[in-house]
């Protein structure tokens, strides 16, 4: 199932000028000089042990059983390029807002002569800057999958369904089935 949050983050990891540590060791050896040379931190984040820290950044062990590789490598992407990931997010907040690939269910509430039934519809457009930073400030705070969903629904009602007060005033947008979402910065 397609998240926000998720997508949202994808996006900002596009954002990325070198790639992701690929092998175990590097990825390992990242995490430590991230979290100031402390191997007993990084064992603490991953659930391991400090010892195998250590094989790991001396290359005594080179393949990870597939939990730990996908924990190590989520946490090395959340982590990797940070003043990247920061430029990216201010420029969608100041100025160039952030682009939307969503197909999706979406329900109305509307006035007394319009119809108010759901049906899919597949949307690529453009949301304006002080929408990518309700979402983006969403995110960073912590907000859950449903409010972050609702404000997506809020920036696309506004920008596509009533074009920006143009029409269809009183329109309310509900976002209920996700089938496909994909953002770009």
């Amino acid at each position: 199932m397609v998240t926000v949050a998720e997508e949202l983050e994808r996006a900002v990891q596009g954002a990325f000028t070198r790639p992701v540590p690929k092998s175990a060791g590097a990825q390992m050896r990242y995490l430590v000089r991230r979290h100031q040379h402390s191997t007993l931190r990084v064992a603490e984040l991953l659930g391991i042990s400090r010892r195998t820290v250590e094989r790991y950044v001396s290359n005594q062990i080179k393949k990870p059983r597939p939990h730990l590789a996908d924990r190590l490598e989520h946490e090395v992407r959340t982590r990797w390029q940070p003043q990247i990931r920061a430029r990216a997010k201010q420029a969608a907040v100041t100025t160039n807002g952030i682009m939307i690939d969503v197909q999706g269910r979406f329900g109305y509430t509307a006035p007394a002569g319009s119809t108010d039934q759901a049906r899919v519809r597949h949307l690529t457009l453009p949301l304006p800057p002080h929408h990518a930073a309700r979402l983006l400030r969403a995110q960073q705070d912590g907000a859950d999958e449903n409010d972050l969903r609702q404000i997506a629904a809020e920036a696309l009602g506004e920008v596509y369904f009533r074009d920006k007060g143009r029409r269809a005033h009183g329109l309310e947008v509900e976002l209920q089935d996700l089938v496909d979402l994909r953002f770009e910065l």
